[in-house]
């Protein structure tokens, strides 16, 4: 039964945007939205991604979200390429029905990386050492005052190698492709959107208004007329007190700095440039 409520978002679209680095807060945000697009009936989806990536848990979370959305609730869903869509952010576009990317969008860089950072020679002309008491030789894997060791190495190597297996199979199934194509591309190289469509990676080049128009389309509104139900990013509370032109120079270096101290050590499917 379809509730009186529910009847106009019948006959809209709802647009998410997914920008930035994909973390735990973008996972919580689409999550949501996601429930609110099935609560409420909308018909299709406009997925608009302008990312390079994220933490491997969170880009998982939001797949089998948009799977679930389409699948379950029957929802269609249509992922729009920007600037970028890379790493993560093509991991999310599988849980898509169709995917639609400009001639110059860059994406790609299908693969995982895993960063520490080694401290060990700064520590030690300042003077400072650890003493450490662990439970097993592994416990402090990545340790920022010290080299890894040979079986370190193969451990975290033996993980890295885990999740590229699952990006690969996803990206195979979810694009019809077989395993060993994927993985002739999936080697880290990032590509334009021109290059993707050719490779299989996404169905048809052009814009967000194309796509739109094709989401339409697909659930027999008319493309010219059916509104769009955008959900909105909350901003941080700096943006909502300071004004726009002062925190444009340094608010994207503070994003990213805080993205890197939450996910050091940490497994990623992330376009670092």
């Amino acid at each position: 039964m379809i509730w009186p409520f529910n009847r106009r978002f019948r006959k809209q679209i709802a647009r998410i945007e997914v920008k930035g680095a994909i973390g735990s807060d973008t996972r919580k945000r689409v999550l949501e939205n996601l429930k609110i697009i099935a609560e409420r009936k909308f018909p299709a989806l406009l997925l608009r991604i302008d990312s390079p990536g994220g933490t491997v848990g969170d880009s998982q979370e939001i797949f089998n979200g948009l799977k679930e959305l389409r699948i379950k609730h029957k929802v269609k869903i249509i992922a729009s390429f920007g600037n970028i869509s890379a790493s993560g952010g093509v991991y999310i576009s599988m849980g898509a029905d169709h995917i639609v990317a400009n001639p110059g969008t860059i994406t790609g860089s299908i693969g995982v990386i895993l960063r520490g950072n080694n401290l060990e020679g700064l520590l030690a002309k300042i003077g400072i050492s650890f003493k450490v008491i662990k439970s097993g030789p592994y416990k402090d894997i990545l340790a920022f005052d010290r080299e890894l060791t040979d079986p370190e190495k193969q451990i975290l190597q033996e993980l890295i190698d885990t999740s590229y297996q699952q990006f690969v199979l996803t990206v195979a199934e979810s694009r019809n492709l077989s395993e060993e194509s994927v993985r002739c591309f999936a080697d880290g190289r990032i590509f334009t959107g021109q290059q993707a469509l050719a490779l299989g990676v996404v169905d048809q080049l052009g814009t967000e208004e194309d796509a739109r128009r094709w989401a339409a389309e697909m659930v027999g509104l008319d493309p010219q007329k059916t509104p769009v139900f955008n959900f909105e990013e909350r901003k941080p509370l700096w943006n909502r007190v300071i004004p726009g032109a002062i925190l444009r120079p340094w608010s994207h270096g503070i994003q990213w700095l805080q993205f890197e101290i939450a996910t050091s050590g940490l497994p990623l499917w992330l376009y670092r440039p």
